[in-house]
């Protein structure tokens, strides 16, 4: 497996933490799904005014590894990268550092689904091809 070429910075919010003064478990998952974003935007699987009605993604499986508390102050670097494209869906993993330091890992499934008629489709042809470019990788 290459490496992450992709990641985004997220400053830890007060709102982000729990009653034991670190980042609250469910907020992992909140910056991984800013960091995908980031991520499809980078892509140009997404635009800014673009439909979400039409072709989009929906989560199917999201799971996380914690490893070490994020605290108020630290800087998370969550790093995203593609591991396998299928038919109809896409799993995405996720590493999340503050300095360097591994403090979880994270991966989801995404199912292509157009919205409006209410079902999975297949990836479309065209994703396919730019996340290959973004992630350096034809084989995807």
């Amino acid at each position: 497996m290459t490496e992450f070429r992709f990641s985004c910075p997220i400053h830890v919010r007060y709102a982000d933490l729990d009653a034991q003064g670190h980042v609250n478990n469910a907020m992992y998952f909140t910056y991984m799904e800013q960091a995908r974003f980031e991520y499809m935007l980078a892509a140009g699987l997404w635009q800014p005014g673009q439909d979400f009605l039409s072709v989009g993604t929906i989560v199917a499986e999201a799971a996380c590894t914690y490893k070490r508390p994020i605290l108020l102050g630290q800087t998370v670097t969550v790093a995203v990268r593609t591991s396998k494209i299928g038919t109809k869906s896409s799993i995405l993993e996720y590493r999340l550092t503050v300095d360097g330091e591994e403090m979880a890992t994270g991966r989801t499934v995404q199912v292509a689904y157009d919205y409006r008629a209410g079902r999975s489709v297949p990836v479309p042809d065209e994703w396919r091809a730019k996340v290959r470019a973004l992630e350096g990788n034809p084989d995807l």
